[in-house]
């Protein structure tokens, strides 16, 4: 089986600020998203699509406090069979005239192609009763106290 994926975007990095910049033709469809006040956003890690790279399923000690060995399907490593990634992104602006839509952050490389853009709703995305493994237990409860957590102090990278 074969599957064919077609960004519609990509990640701009610019003046220390996150961007997604849509295909011009495609622009139309953010039509209402201005109303969401996050967005979740499917990028394809370009840079860790290899041979080498989708084969590579454990990874040693990648956390400082996980295990001495985990899966990368029990990770949010850029290395795995398909190097999709998810990101919740608070949504600062839509530019239209830019086709572009401005982010606070997002986890991605300057040109990370864009699969898709999904608003984020709390009834379809937020879980409230979550269980973490005891050596991440500590990480931070939802996106804004993100930004403030000492996240140097949690990765072996």
């Amino acid at each position: 089986m074969s599957v064919t994926f077609n960004p519609i975007g990509k990640v701009k990095l610019k003046n220390g600020r996150y961007f997604i910049e849509l295909e011009e033709r495609l622009f139309e469809a953010t039509l209402g998203l201005e109303d969401f006040s996050h967005i979740q956003v499917l990028c394809w890690f370009n840079l860790y699509d290899s041979p080498e790279s989708r084969d590579y399923l454990v990874v040693d000690k990648p956390y400082k406090k996980g295990p001495g060995r985990i899966g990368v399907l029990a990770t949010r490593s850029p290395v795995r069979p398909n190097p999709i990634a998810l990101s919740a992104c608070a949504l600062l602006g839509v530019d239209k005239k830019n086709h572009r839509l401005e982010v606070a952050y997002i986890d991605a490389e300057n040109e990370t192609p864009v699969l898709d853009i999904k608003p984020y709703e709390p009834s379809d995305d937020l879980v409230r009763d979550v269980r973490m493994p005891a050596w991440c237990a500590h990480w931070p409860k939802c996106l804004e106290e993100s930004a403030d957590f000492d996240w140097d102090g949690e990765f072996n990278f």
